[in-house]
């Protein structure tokens, strides 16, 4: 169980620092990063959309703008404040994926958002990180002892199902799975008897083959089918995989240059400006591009993990890898998706792939991170063990 034996005097006085002294104890070296990785986004939008500004590239790099004021004003704020808004934010995310069920609107057969007219809102988004910070709240209060009790598993077990059944009736498989395995890695991590585990483990093997059959939607099951055989629907079910290897494919070792992809151009890769976006990278920039693309995220995901490693309380260090096994997930499913190591489930590559909610949640989220490393020190309530 991740638990602190003590904690050093908190960072700043009881009359709380000044914003000056906060901006300057942030860990910036994490925004130049994100920053960079948004910066690649942009342009490849640009080239996605034959360097036509205003069909997503100026968008995106607004939303980032917005976005990255976001982040430094969530880093700001006080952890005490996270740790105590962590369940109401939990539940009005629960709430609003109520709210799609009977007012959700409808795109390309899913119904996943909600309309406030300027805006339009994708609540399974926002739940990403309100389940990490309500199941780091919840295991920050836990009894060492009571982690691998029957009643501590149901209660985390609890707050990970009930959005899950909400985001799977959308439906949308992708959200579902991935929260799924966030909450799985906060569990694991929280210390759970590996005897559990095993056992948990156990009857997941027995449950996959009948969520399968009877809980999959007939496309789903296809898209699944077809990621074991992509031959065998290829101008249907498989055509986004075959027309995504090609791309990455003729790209070669440097690209065809900046603008210059053929397979772009012709738009045989459909959503290449959101979900297979890597492909424009991949063609473009070859896998010189394609490496150090990925290079730039494992740059971040490793800082991450860095920061946890510097934080005292439990709620700190589960919350910072909560978010950094989500922002991980985004990119693992994406990129085994584009190239055919993983079903095509509609799951965005984080701050490249076009997008309004995603973009917003996951810098939300890396102020999350920035707040839990700024008030590292800072004393949080816990139940002794």
């Amino acid at each position: 169980m991740m638990r602190p034996s003590a904690y050093r005097a908190p960072m700043y006085s009881e009359t709380g620092p000044s914003l000056l002294s906060k901006l300057y104890e942030l860990n910036w070296l994490l925004p130049a990063l994100i920053a960079v990785v948004g910066a690649v986004g942009v342009l490849m939008i640009y080239a996605a959309t034959d360097g036509v500004w205003s069909r997503g590239a100026a968008q995106h790099a607004v939303r980032l703008f917005v976005a990255a004021g976001i982040m430094i004003g969530v880093s700001l704020v006080n952890i005490r404040l996270w740790y105590e808004l962590a369940y109401p934010i939990y539940f009005i995310a629960l709430a609003l994926l109520l709210g799609v069920e009977f007012f959700g609107v409808s795109v390309n057969g899913s119904q996943r958002w909600l309309d406030f007219g300027p805006m339009r809102l994708q609540p399974s988004e926002i739940m990403k990180p309100a389940i990490v910070l309500a199941l780091a709240r919840y295991y920050h209060d836990l009894a060492n002892w009571r982690v691998s009790s029957v009643l501590g598993i149901s209660g985390a077990m609890l707050l990970i199902v009930m959005p899950m059944v909400l985001i799977l009736k959308q439906p949308d498989l992708g959200t579902t799975l991935l929260l799924a395995a966030t909450g799985v890695v906060i569990v694991f991590l929280a210390g759970i008897n590996w005897r559990v585990m095993s056992m948990a483990m156990l009857g997941l093997v027995v449950a996959v083959p009948l969520f399968f059959r009877f809980g999959l939607k007939d496309y789903q099951r296809s898209r699944i089918l077809t990621f074991f055989d992509p031959s065998r629907d290829p101008s249907g079910a498989s055509y986004h995989i075959t027309q995504s290897k090609i791309a990455l494919g003729s790209g070669g070792v440097s690209g065809k240059g900046f603008m210059k992809g053929t397979q772009r151009q012709g738009e045989y890769v459909p959503e290449n400006r959101t979900d297979f976006i890597f492909t424009v990278i991949g063609e473009e920039f070859g896998l010189v591009g394609s490496l150090m693309t990925m290079g730039l995220y494992i740059c971040v995901i490793g800082l991450c993990v860095w920061l946890c490693f510097q934080c005292k309380a439990v709620f700190s260090k589960l919350l910072i890898l909560g978010l950094t096994t989500t922002f991980t997930l985004y990119i693992f499913i994406n990129l085994g998706m584009v190239m055919g190591l993983a079903p095509v489930v509609g799951v965005p590559l984080p701050l490249i792939s076009y997008g309004g909610t995603v973009i917003l949640v996951v810098m939300g989220g890396f102020g999350l991170i920035l707040s839990a490393h700024l008030h590292r020190s800072v004393e949080l309530p816990r139940s002794s063990d």
